[in-house]
């Protein structure tokens, strides 16, 4: 049927094709965070990430209503680390940890920055609508209190293949938000 050249050249293609799946596969192609109920399934939000790119969780402190920005990164391993805490005023549960961080002002806020501590994977209750739990990630910001008011969400991610990412690049997990 086809010639011998011609066998040989689709068998190195072939195999060319395979090797580059299997080598896709094995890469790192970054991570991914996944926020899941806790006792419900299907994840709210999965965000592709690289590591040392932050999150933000966003919220309003329920005693105080003033407003409190978490800035979160990952390691290449997936570990979830907090690098920073911003707020305009010392609250209930708010101020500085001996030994974590550097305390600075940046205009009108107090600001933990280079905390860089390891939280692991981690749950949040999230607050009513008016606390406003949310989301911020590559300028895309999701509100968890107006889908998942008063439920324990866990936190975790995970590396991922370069592969998946492809693939996930052409088709993104119906839980990540997509600028529009």
């Amino acid at each position: 049927m086809f010639n011998k050249p011609v066998r040989s050249s689709v068998w190195g293609v072939t195999g060319a094709i395979i090797g580059l799946a299997l080598a896709a596969w094995y890469l790192p192609g970054g991570l991914e965070l996944r926020i899941i109920p806790v006792v419900k399934d299907g994840p709210l939000l999965v965000l592709p990430l690289e590591p040392g790119e932050r999150f933000t969780i966003h919220y309003y402190h329920s005693v105080e209503n003033a407003p409190i920005w978490e800035e979160h990164s990952l390691d290449e391993e997936g570990r979830i680390y907090i690098e920073e805490e911003r707020y305009l005023k010392f609250g209930a549960g708010m101020g500085r940890m001996p030994g974590v961080g550097r305390m600075v002002r940046r205009g009108p806020y107090e600001v933990i920055e280079n905390m860089h501590m390891a939280t692991g994977d981690f749950i949040l209750r999230v607050g009513s609508p008016g606390v406003d739990h949310t989301i911020i990630w590559r300028n895309i910001r999701r509100n968890l209190s107006a889908v998942a008011p008063h439920e324990a969400v866990r936190f975790s991610a995970r590396p991922v293949s370069l592969l998946y990412k492809m693939y996930r690049s052409l088709f993104p997990h119906s839980a990540t938000p997509i600028k529009g």
